[in-house]
């Protein structure tokens, strides 16, 4: 039986239907907070065999773990504005140390989520190498803190799965974001915001390194995504961190100017200030060092932004069919 923790959430969800495509429906059991129904309709088209609650997993797992073949462990708070370490510890960081370790005893392999998140401002780079680097990074935020403290967890475990990947996810984007609200893309937004209004509003930039709309990001589409997470699902290459992004900076401005030509509209963008809850703790560059995964073996190209944009606008966005 595989296991998807997070399954009706936004990666969580796309990965299960990945599997669905796969024929690996059968054999799938999914995990997540089914009480927050407004998620629902991720996963209303999907196969699935076995469905779990997170609250009662971790003992259920323990009693079921030998029918358990492979785990993504994909659930996480993702609030990268929530300040309350207390939920990030309970939620990204014990419950992962307690799948990790059921994984472990019972020699199940498992790829698991972590973040970009975890590089910081980046001054360091973006390299997913060991743990003396890893140990170096200071994340802007709570959640970024608690992916890192993770990572440091796994990398120090003598004892451990016997296949793992950890999987630092850049700025993902695509269907099934819909439930995210103000963490959904700004491809989400701005697809909104630019029917209701015919303009879009970026934010400007508060570091007089980046004009405003230069601000850059690793934008990688979700499609994609889950194409890496099945590549090291089928395949069990080195164990250890992997950079899930195109490798490529693009700036909000390309962003912004593609949504406009996905909607066939000229574009009309202007700028506001950046929130002040967010500001201080700002990424201003993101661009994912992806030479690991290509140097055991993965080849599919990524969507470049114009196209992954095109593709999610015009196939979801337009078509009120926001999931996948």
């Amino acid at each position: 039986m595989i296991v998807v923790t997070g399954a009706s959430g936004f990666i969580g969800s796309c990965m299960v239907g990945r599997l669905n495509q796969a024929g690996l429906s059968h054999d799938l059991m999914v995990v997540d907070d089914f009480y927050k129904d407004y998620k629902e309709v991720n996963l209303l088209k999907k196969d699935i065999r076995e469905w779990v609650h997170r609250d009662i997993f971790l003992g259920f797992f323990e009693r079921i773990a030998s029918q358990v073949s492979f785990v993504f462990h994909l659930g996480a708070r993702t609030d990268t504005v929530e300040t309350d370490q207390s939920i990030f510890d309970e939620l990204n960081l014990n419950y992962s140390k307690k799948v990790w370790e059921i994984c472990t005893k019972n020699e199940i392999p498992l790829i698991y989520a972590s973040s970009a998140a975890t590089y910081g401002d980046g001054q360091l780079g973006y390299k997913d190498e060991g743990l003396d680097f890893i140990k170096k990074l200071k994340p802007l935020n709570e959640y970024g803190r608690s992916k890192n403290n993770f990572d440091i967890w796994a990398l120090s475990q003598k004892e451990s799965p016997p296949y793992w990947a950890g999987l630092k996810f850049f700025n993902v984007y695509g269907p099934n974001e819909y439930h995210k609200k103000r963490m959904a893309s700004v491809i989400f937004h701005a697809v909104k915001q630019i029917r209701k209004t015919g303009a879009l509003k970026l934010f400007k930039s508060h570091n007089s390194d980046f004009k405003d709309g230069e601000q850059s990001r690793d934008f990688v589409y979700v499609k994609d995504v889950i194409e890496v997470c099945y590549f090291l699902f089928e395949n069990k290459v080195e164990s250890g961190l992997y950079n899930v992004g195109t490798g490529t900076a693009r700036t909000f401005l390309d962003l912004g100017k593609s949504v406009f030509k996905a909607l066939d509209l000229e574009p009309n963008i202007s700028f506001i200030d950046t929130p002040e809850d967010i500001r201080a703790n700002y990424q201003y560059y993101t661009q994912a060092d992806i030479k690991k995964i290509k140097s055991v073996g993965y080849k599919t190209p990524f969507h470049k932004l114009e196209k992954g944009v095109e593709d999610y606008v015009k196939n979801y966005l337009l078509t009120h069919h926001n999931y996948y």
